[in-house]
């Protein structure tokens, strides 16, 4: 348990760092990044992940209580080499990444302080920690962080049952293909630590004028995610058998 918090806060972390920072770096004023636009943003988080799977490769780098849903409903018999999947195990999955998205988005934070000092929009403060929809529509948010999260968890599962041996790489293309196609309209979580994590940040951290953490949206990059990553693990059990 002690080597599933040590991995998965680092490696969420690392995540978290990242993409948090390359929002940042876009839409926050006076950087260097801004206005670097979508693709860039959908790279940043991509080479996250990238960063954040080989930190937490010894806890088979869940960083995602998605994907440790999703393999839960697999009935996978372990979360990675040598942890077997038990109650205790998934609760220690599911605290790390929380408290290492929650970190990562502090680091980011203090990366861009002097730039958030200076912001005032609120809705953009907010949109570097936390994902927001461009349409709020919460049952149709639900669906697209659900659909989005389905994809994310089935081909991550499908990735270990093929002999690729390309390491993080396929999942890192994965997540950057997700944000090019299904992210627009709710900025794609698929993700309840990436997002539950930056959000509660911006809740207590000490940033000028940042206004409201829009709690009354933040159960939807919960359970979306969630949902798809559950609903994958089941339609893996077909895939896979077969």
């Amino acid at each position: 348990m002690g080597e599933i918090f040590l991995y998965e806060i680092a490696g969420t972390a690392v995540l978290t760092l990242l993409g948090v920072g390359v929002v940042a770096n876009v839409i926050i004023g006076k950087t260097k990044g801004f206005g670097g636009g979508w693709l860039l943003i959908n790279v940043g988080w991509a080479l996250g992940v990238f960063c954040g799977v080989y930190v937490a490769f010894k806890t088979g780098a869940h960083i995602n209580p998605a994907v440790t849903f999703g393999l839960l409903a697999s009935g996978a018999a372990e979360y990675a080499p040598g942890i077997p999947v038990t109650f205790g195990n998934t609760i220690a999955y599911l605290l790390a990444q929380l408290i290492g998205a929650f970190i990562g988005a502090v680091l980011a934070w203090m990366t861009y302080k002097k730039h958030y000092d200076q912001e005032q929009d609120q809705a953009l403060i907010l949109g570097t920690f936390a994902t927001g929809p461009e349409i709020r529509s919460y049952g149709w948010n639900f669906v697209t962080e659900a659909i989005a999260t389905f994809v994310l968890v089935l081909v991550i599962i499908m990735f270990g049952s093929t002999p690729t041996e390309l390491g993080p790489l396929p999942v890192t293309l994965l997540v950057l293909a997700i944000g090019a196609s299904l992210g627009g309209p709710t900025g794609y979580a698929i993700n309840p630590a990436r997002d539950l994590g930056p959000r509660l940040a911006h809740a207590v951290l000490p940033i000028p004028g940042k206004g409201g953490s829009d709690w009354a949206y933040s159960w939807v990059p919960i359970a979306g995610p969630i949902v798809g990553g559950v609903l994958a693990g089941l339609v893996s059990t077909v895939l896979v058998a077969n």
